[in-house]
């Protein structure tokens, strides 16, 4: 039969392939092992943010995590295999693994396909901690299956999920240590967020232990993980949150020519095409940045290019936003300060103690901060180019995408400081920090970027 696309994984950028390539008319079959939404909707980024909204509310654990089946299941029906074959896609369920180029065998059938889409997907990562693999210990693979609530929680890894997490949890009245092997928690964040989100935690009763590896654990009645310096952290329930690893074993890829990078990912270019003629991939298994909506526009960009005269499109992730969500946001787009230190960089920073919307709210941990460099003619006039921001804030999810679409799009700065923001709003920190590219204001103007 005629196949235009295989798509194998049905996580997020499997969906958005298989949309995408459906209103282009072609015709798709979509293969994947489990249930069909992926990490995001069954252990990721929905039952973890329904947890949290909960458990601020005030809501204890039974009812938040009845509230977090309630959702999950409320939005897997809309990615269910019955709402993808209302949308004329086929579905079969099962392990696929790659037998020669553009030729999959699944349960001992062999199926072959115009193109070949890899959207696989990642699972926790586990680092090689010897006596990690035991009763007490979880993943996000298995926290929301929690039949109790932990009294003590020693959570492994102090990335956006560690992070989430720990303040779940103490919200919901558990005892928390987060532990982070770097010396800061959030090490991939501006230093500042790093700094914020720790005397958050700290507030809320989290004990943030940093620069220090764990060595061994140990599983009796509780869990106890020792420390390279010598202390010993004891719980009823450790969660590794250490990151993520593509799920590339047992496909075959050997068999297809489909070659993997150094970090073990999917080798791909800009237009998602691998090593393998006809063959593309897209989301975790493809990228590190492991985020929902960026495997969303890597898996609509392959199905346009795989379905296309040519691979026309490129994935553009370096412009989506990545945010750590909470009480306390940290959201962030493009580079890091220290990235482009010693450039012609420029900083705007804005502490939310000069902002009137944080001042009416009590709320006013964090700041906003944009950085731009000069462009090739008209140097730092009209502000330069923005080339990343971060924002911690309440709403810095929100906040986040004025500044990704200026990234997008090439907005000058100058846009930026110029719009009219409601008053009073979390939004208008933006103009404000804006307007310091200009000249003073506020009693603050951008000054150089600086690795410290």
């Amino acid at each position: 039969m005629r196949r235009d696309l295989l798509i194998i994984g049905g996580g997020a950028a499997g969906l958005s392939a298989a949309g995408t390539a459906r209103r282009r008319g072609a015709v798709v079959t979509l293969v994947n092992d489990g249930p069909l939404g992926g990490d995001c909707t069954f252990r990721g980024c929905v039952p973890s943010k329904t947890l949290l909204a909960s458990a601020r509310a005030g809501r204890g654990f039974d009812a938040s995590m009845g509230d977090v089946a309630r959702v999950v299941t409320e939005i897997a029906a809309t990615e269910s295999a019955e709402a993808l074959s209302a949308q004329g896609v086929t579905v079969i369920e099962g392990r696929a693994r790659f037998v020669g180029p553009r030729s999959v065998e699944i349960g001992g059938r062999t199926l072959t396909a115009r193109r070949v889409l890899l959207c696989a997907g990642a699972h926790a990562a586990l680092p090689a901690i010897p006596g990690l693999v035991g009763p007490h210990t979880v993943t996000n693979e298995g926290l929301f299956a929690l039949a109790t609530l932990p009294e003590r929680l020693v959570v492994l890894g102090g990335g956006p999920i560690g992070v989430e997490m720990a303040e779940g949890f103490a919200r919901l009245g558990s005892r928390v240590t987060l532990i982070e092997g770097a010396a800061r928690i959030l090490p991939r964040e501006e230093p500042e967020a790093s700094a914020s989100i720790t005397t958050f935690l700290e507030a809320l009763g989290v004990s943030v232990v940093t620069g220090v590896a764990g060595v061994q654990v140990r599983h009796s009645d509780r869990v106890e993980l020792s420390l390279a310096d010598g202390r010993c952290v004891t719980g009823d329930r450790l969660l590794v949150a250490v990151g993520r690893t593509p799920a590339t074993n047992g496909l075959g890829l050997e068999a297809a020519g489909i070659e993997l990078d150094a970090t073990s990912h999917v080798r791909v270019d800009r237009r998602m095409r691998t090593s393998a003629p006809g063959v593309f991939a897209a989301g975790d298994i493809a990228t590190s940045q492991n985020l929902t909506h960026v495997a969303y526009e890597m898996g609509r960009v392959a199905a346009l290019n795989a379905l296309g005269p040519v691979a026309a499109l490129r994935a553009h992730p370096e412009w989506a936003p990545a945010v750590v969500y909470g009480s306390l946001e940290v959201a962030r787009v493009g580079a890091l300060e220290a990235e482009v230190a010693g450039s012609s960089a420029k900083v705007a920073y804005l502490p939310l103690t000069e902002v009137d919307r944080a001042r009416t709210t009590g709320e006013t941990s964090g700041f906003v901060k944009l950085i731009t460099v000069a462009r090739p003619i008209t140097r730092h006039r009209l502000g330069g180019r923005l080339v990343g921001a971060t924002i911690v804030a309440p709403r810095a999810g929100e906040m986040i995408s004025e500044l990704a679409l200026a990234m997008r799009a090439g907005i000058v700065p100058a846009r930026l400081a110029l719009t009219a923001h409601p008053y009073p709003s979390w939004s208008i920190a933006v103009q404000q920090a804006a307007a310091q590219l200009f000249g003073e204001f506020g009693g603050r103007r951008a000054r150089p970027a600086s690795r410290e």
